[in-house]
């Protein structure tokens, strides 16, 4: 396996984990990054890099960032969302990973891809539930930032410095595991 094909598959997980908080940003970032030269996508996902595609995305990233502050209208949307983002989390992966056997891409779009997304968006689903019920959705703008902020901070730590983009997605998927650990019921003994 090549240094390229391992960036590109750290691209693709950070992207990913990404999509778990917010489905159109980091295809939007791809998109862009495809547009001006600074990632190339597998031959079939370079539509993706296309100016129609850039500005479709980016509408689509700007209503959904806003529709996420409004509160119940954003518990709709995850309802939508959590399928949503398992499948651009498998679309991110495969217009990604470079230099790999189309099973082999394939699998790792659907475990890693998919299955990052999923977890975190059921995750952050789960937290957005818990604050409607706790609020009354008064603080579900809050987690909505918080969300958005950290889709876009490692959107662009995978464009930029896919490694870190690693690193954060880990400590992500540690401090879920951390909450629902917490969160679940004991079993009695």
């Amino acid at each position: 396996m090549t240094s390229e094909t391992i960036i590109s598959i750290f691209l693709g997980v950070g992207l990913a984990a990404s999509v778990g908080f917010r489905v159109f940003l980091p295809l939007f970032a791809l998109s862009l990054a495809s547009y001006f030269g600074v990632w190339d996508l597998n031959d079939s996902w370079e539509w993706v890099g296309s100016l129609a595609a850039v500005i479709t995305l980016g509408v689509a990233t700007v209503i959904e960032i806003f529709a996420y502050f409004i509160p119940w209208v954003d518990n709709l949307l995850d309802s939508i969302a959590i399928p949503l983002a398992a499948i651009a989390g498998t679309a991110v992966m495969v217009s990604t990973v470079a230099n790999l056997d189309p099973v082999v891409t394939w699998s790792l779009a659907i475990i890693a891809g998919g299955g990052t997304a999923s977890a975190i968006k059921g995750a952050s689903a789960s937290g957005r539930l818990v604050s409607t019920a706790s609020t009354g959705g008064l603080g579900n703008p809050v987690v909505s930032a918080v969300e958005t902020s950290t889709a876009a901070v490692v959107t662009v730590a995978s464009i930029f410095a896919p490694v870190l983009a690693a690193i954060l997605v880990i400590i992500i998927l540690i401090i879920i595991f951390a909450i629902y650990r917490k969160l679940r019921p004991r079993a009695k003994t």
